[in-house]
């Protein structure tokens, strides 16, 4: 029961009514239709009637105002968080390329210019040229198999659905071999056993952790056997005692056995990053070479597109899959689509290290990182002296996504320290100012990384910084 003291400042709420026709008085912004208004002045008035109720001691509330202007401001900020985007901008400072809670692959500019292009009406479905319907996966067969060497392919909403699939597809109702020591879990504890259960495939695991041999998988098949199964460990590694089955042997038994064998690559990687300093990652143009029969990947992380699962291989498998009910569940919108088209033709036609931001970031030079922190660092001297300390030093970025989880990048950062603000209490200024800035904490600095700043965002870094 509400105290003496409380029921007083309960009474003394201004009307929901009373509040919106205040509100609507006073307001010269826009128009909101009057069941907002309502909405906006009960969840005014709520908040205060529960802080009320909270309080332990009259004295608490002795700077609670009640006043029905008091109510329309709050009306005001409820109603202004609504006009504002829950996705945001936000300026990548971390190092961390593919950082999964900012978005993984920033786009390319032809990726943007096709995604707002193909957001009015297109020829998503339609044969322009003879003026019927068409198919969704067109669009992307030909330069996907021109890129891969694949004899067909078609994509889906993301590498799981990819994974999905072309299991429900390949083996529903049968077994699947897999290495034990390839049953990885990706983000979200999504895991392998768990995907392929869902497609309605009976996991048969063989090896150990560690160690997974040719004459495991041999043993292991029998009549209800129906695919072989190949998980690339992109998000972690197995060092030490260990052995496995590569992807040529494995093709090998599958030939002589009568099985396909599908491969999940994981990132998708087109190029090779070994002349960056980067560990060496099965291309998908090595993997299709050698013969597997369905490959899945992402159309994000290393290949820097759209979040996509994109699928290769062989005809006849590809064809089953287009054919799979469920693919209908899973498949692109047009704007994923115009992105990994955009995308895919950078590879095909132009620079990709030049123009796709991923690899980009991943090849850029410690030389250009030097120069460049200097550059930034000294700008941020010039318009904060006195309130910022800042510092260069050499430190290491990260792939992140998921993807060479061992690789560490030598980079340059600019190391940045308030005078006057706790580091927790000013990277939260940052991370909430307009545009977003999020960078690296350690050792109580804020590390900003230019690998992961595009250099159009310096001038933005130093005024969110000053």
């Amino acid at each position: 029961m509400a105290e003496k003291w409380q029921i007083k400042y309960l009474s003394a709420l201004p009307a929901v009514d009373a509040a919106v026709t205040f509100y609507q008085q006073q307001s010269t912004a826009l128009e909101y239709p009057h069941a907002l208004l309502v909405q906006a002045a009960q969840t005014a008035v709520a908040q205060l009637r529960q802080k009320i109720l909270q309080a332990k001691t009259e004295k608490e509330l002795e700077q609670l105002r009640l006043t029905i202007d008091a109510v329309a401001g709050q009306m005001k900020v409820w109603l202004d968080s609504l006009r504002q985007p829950s996705l945001r901008r936000v300026i990548n400072a971390t190092g961390t390329v593919l950082h999964t809670n900012l978005g993984r692959a920033p786009l390319a500019a032809a990726a943007q210019k096709a995604m707002q292009e193909a957001a009015g009406y297109c020829n998503l479905e339609m044969k322009l040229q003879e003026g019927v319907r068409g198919s969704r996966h067109e669009h992307l067969e030909k330069l996907l198999c021109e890129l891969t060497g694949a004899e067909a392919a078609c994509v889906v909403n993301n590498n799981a659905a990819a994974v999905l699939v072309a299991l429900n597809t390949l083996a529903c109702g049968r077994k699947a071999i897999v290495s034990r020591g390839e049953l990885v879990e990706i983000g979200g504890s999504f895991r392998i056993p768990e995907v392929m259960k869902a497609g309605g495939v009976q996991l048969v695991e063989v090896g150990t952790s560690n160690k997974t041999h040719f004459a495991d998988y041999q043993n292991a098949i029998d009549e209800e056997t129906a695919l072989l199964l190949k998980v690339h460990t992109s998000n972690y590694k197995i060092i030490g005692f260990t052995a496995s089955v590569s992807l040529p042997e494995l093709i090998k038994l599958g030939q002589e056995r009568g099985l396909p064998v599908m491969k999940d690559i994981g990132s998708g990687l087109l190029v090779d990053l070994t002349p960056f300093g980067l560990p060496k990652e099965p291309l998908v143009q090595e993997c299709i070479a050698a013969g597997v029969d369905i490959l899945t990947m992402s159309g994000d992380k290393l290949l820097g597109g759209p979040q996509a699962g994109i699928i290769l291989g062989k005809r006849k498998y590809v064809e089953a899959i287009k054919r799979n009910q469920l693919l209908r569940a899973l498949r692109p919108d047009k704007i994923t689509l115009a992105a990994l088209e955009a995308t895919l033709r950078i590879y095909l036609t132009s620079n990709p290290l030049g123009e796709v931001p991923v690899l980009a970031m991943l090849s850029m030079s410690t030389a250009v990182l030097k120069k460049r922190a200097f550059s930034l660092a000294q700008a941020i001297e010039r318009r904060a002296a006195g309130i910022l300390t800042v510092e260069v030093r050499e430190d290491f970025s990260y792939v992140g996504g998921g993807a060479m989880p061992t690789a560490k990048l030598p980079t340059y950062v600019v190391a940045v320290r308030h005078q006057r603000l706790a580091l927790t209490e000013w990277a939260e200024k940052l991370r909430t100012a307009t545009p977003a800035l999020v960078g690296r904490i350690k050792d109580d600095w804020l590390l900003l990384d230019p690998r992961t700043i595009d250099e159009a965002e310096e001038e933005e870094v130093v005024q969110c910084l000053t």
